[in-house]
């Protein structure tokens, strides 16, 4: 009997997501299938409204296929009633967005303590896990200031130390780098490689192939479609 590897964190089969609005279908996505090993660092590339970002709101149960099959660490999610979801999206999946989605009421480590509330942890323990992200981030000197004292490049920091002091089972990050200039953008690119190294698995949606060249493998959306995927070692080989 021929032994299976580990169940991977995502696993995709032949997902498919489609809108209607005043009687038109909208297709974003259509048989869409891979998976992703714990550990492993994969981009989602392609052009604007290729559906990457459907395609990472679905991943990130933030939306729910219209078709297929979407298992999460072994769990149909469409077994799993809305509740179910929130708590896992809570609980094992830290999003970083473009737009930083930091609250400006709220100081750098109340920011990043804010979605440990929703698990019940008590203040002690939500600070001091927001203070272990930011340290590893480099801003635990900012802890106390708002998100409006701070440089782009700072306040995607935040969002980052925001994203994994949770410990989630998978990081989702969409267009990090969008909203920063190259020196600030490659500085995060920076960040998710260590965290990488570190044991993390990421998933991060870009159109940028440079930086889709820092993960292992690069997953090519058009129109909706898987075209390609491809590893790192083969998208350096010379043309």
């Amino acid at each position: 009997m021929t032994s299976r590897g580990p169940e991977p964190v995502i696993r995709l089969e032949r997902v498919g997501k489609t809108y209607l609005t005043d009687e038109v279908e909208t297709r974003a996505l259509s048989d869409v299938s891979f998976e992703i090993a714990r550990g492993e660092y994969v981009a989602i590339s392609g052009p604007s409204g290729c559906g990457k970002t459907t395609l990472l709101s679905i991943l990130g149960l933030l939306d729910v296929a219209t078709a297929g099959r979407y298992v999460l660490a072994g769990r149909d999610i469409a077994e799993l009633s809305g509740g179910q979801r929130a708590r896992i999206r809570n609980s094992q999946i830290g999003f970083i967005f473009q737009a930083f989605n930091l609250l400006g009421d709220l100081t750098v480590w109340e920011n990043v303590a804010l979605p440990l509330s929703y698990r019940g942890l008590d203040p002690r323990d939500r600070r001091k896990c927001a203070l272990n992200a930011l340290e590893r981030m480099g801003m635990a000197h900012r802890l106390d200031h708002y998100p409006a004292q701070l440089s782009g490049g700072q306040q995607q920091r935040v969002a980052v130390a925001r994203a994994i002091a949770g410990e989630p089972l998978i990081i989702l990050a969409d267009e990090p780098t969008g909203n920063l200039d190259s020196e600030n953008g490659d500085q995060v690119m920076d960040l998710l490689a260590e965290l990488h190294r570190t044991g993390s698995t990421i998933c991060m949606v870009t159109h940028d192939p440079r930086h889709a060249r820092h993960a292992e493998r690069t997953i090519n959306l058009l129109d909706g479609n898987v075209v390609a995927i491809a590893s790192r070692d083969a998208m350096l080989q010379p043309a």
